[in-house]
């Protein structure tokens, strides 16, 4: 950040009184300019026992799979985020069951949700964000063709669960592409 959006004079990077983190501060008008991390929320749907992917249209990693997720809007709750993310890459409704994981990606200022989500029918396909959509059985999924590393962490978790049919809310850390996974108890 260079200037001010509510003056447009110069900005300084520096520790506002009564903080204890850098931030940008007009020179001008004295206005803080904080930057928070991003909210991605997502859904890792499922119908039959088999979990919905979608190939993306777009960059990053144009032409590997993915869950349907995307950043969250002003105005919109994180369920309805997610919900959203998966009409709009996948063209298809779901019910959220709950909460599966909560990422903290601590190297781009991002935190990633993914909802366990039902699909009523099998009624999918591919969007201007999606080539292809496509349902898979586990031993289907691409994994070497996966988007994210994220992606790539919570399919592990939903598997590993889906053995003793019990999905905790799990808590993941990346912290420089290192992993701390955390499974979170009532």
């Amino acid at each position: 950040m260079k200037f001010c959006n509510q003056c447009g004079a110069s900005v300084e990077q520096r520790v506002p009184e009564g903080d204890n983190r850098p931030r940008h501060v007009c020179t001008a008008c004295g206005t803080i300019h904080y930057s928070n991390p991003r909210i991605i929320a997502g859904c890792l749907p499922v119908y039959d026992n088999r979990v919905l992917l979608c190939r993306r249209a777009i960059e990053p990693r144009l032409g590997y799979w993915t869950l349907p997720a995307g950043f969250m809007e002003n105005g919109e709750s994180t369920e309805d985020a997610a919900r959203r993310e998966t009409l709009e890459e996948a063209c298809t409704e779901v019910n959220i069951q709950s909460l599966y994981t909560l990422t903290s990606i601590v190297h781009v200022n991002q935190v990633q949700l993914i909802y366990l989500a039902d699909m009523p029918t099998p009624d999918y396909g591919p969007s201007e964000e999606s080539l292809e959509v496509r349902l898979f059985e586990e031993h289907e999924i691409p994994w070497d063709a996966l988007a994210f590393e994220t992606i790539r962490q919570v399919l592990r978790l939903y598997f590993e669960d889906r053995k003793q049919q019990q999905f905790p809310l799990r808590h993941v850390e990346i912290n420089n592409n290192a992993f701390n996974t955390a499974r979170v108890h009532d």
